[in-house]
């Protein structure tokens, strides 16, 4: 990565900062001239990450919010741009649900919450930003997903409904404003070692470290990469699946079952 490459990436914001995926990434960008805005709902885990980020000579800005709160996002933007134009947000924050231990179904407050927190919370956080970036004639988004977005699993049908439509709301964003300038980045993890991940109860193939799923983030934001999908072949197989006629796409796709543990 050249030096006028970095440059463009002063202001970076960052939400699910407090721990797991986003924390590392914060980390991973730190670096003396870089200004990081980190935004979580913990307010312990975001000062410790935004403390490890300070060691490694970035300037930060916390906010202790819910992604979810529209208003409350934009003015923090707002607040944040002026004080230095904004240059990249990475929409990280996540939470997950699914079919309970006891086999029953995930309910209506559960899979409420996870499109809004998944799939609103990202476009709350980047639909402020946009009109500045597309103003500059620059400007970078990544959008964390899942490979649980290319075909609904069937223990787990919110998550994959807020993954599949982040997914199409970031290629629809890169197919619109690319010409102006807009770089999106589309990223689809599979399992990797989180608290998020450890909530599902049996299996998790191809489990990734968190470390090199944050390698990967940021490679592919400094490299403007289009899309990124690890392991890759976890990815394919999964929308390998959805071109099958549907009889025989369900049958295979109850091979991938899971529960969910409750929080806490």
């Amino acid at each position: 990565m050249s030096v006028d490459a970095e440059a463009s990436f002063a202001h970076v914001v960052i939400t699910g900062a407090s721990r797991g995926l986003g924390a590392v990434v914060a980390r991973r960008l730190s670096r003396p001239g870089r200004r990081l805005g980190l935004i979580a709902r913990g307010a312990a885990g975001l000062e410790e990450t935004a403390a490890a980020c300070r060691a490694r000579g970035a300037t930060v800005e916390t906010a202790v919010l819910d992604v979810r709160e529209a208003r409350a996002m934009a003015d923090c933007l707002a607040a944040w741009d002026a004080a230095a134009p904004i240059d990249a947000v990475i929409a990280n924050a996540g939470i997950n649900g699914g079919t309970r231990p006891d086999g029953k179904p995930e309910g209506h407050a559960s899979a409420s919450a996870q499109i809004a927190v998944n799939l609103m919370g990202a476009v709350n956080l980047v639909e402020p930003a946009l009109p500045w970036m597309l103003a500059r004639g620059r400007g970078s988004v990544l959008l964390v997903g899942s490979v649980a977005g290319f075909i609904g699993l069937p223990d787990g049908p919110a998550y994959s409904a807020s993954k599949a439509g982040l997914w199409a709301y970031g290629e629809a964003l890169r197919a619109a404003h690319g010409p102006a300038g807009l770089r999106v980045t589309l990223v689809a993890p599979g399992f990797f070692e989180s608290a998020m991940s450890a909530r599902f109860l049996g299996g998790h193939p191809f489990e990734m470290p968190v470390e090199e799923v944050a390698v990967r983030v940021e490679r592919a934001l400094l490299g403007a990469q289009g899309r990124v999908v690890m392991p890759w072949f976890f990815g394919a197989a999964l929308r390998g699946l959805a071109l099958l006629p549907a009889p025989v796409a369900d049958r295979l796709v109850r091979r991938f079952r899971f529960r969910i543990a409750p929080e806490g």
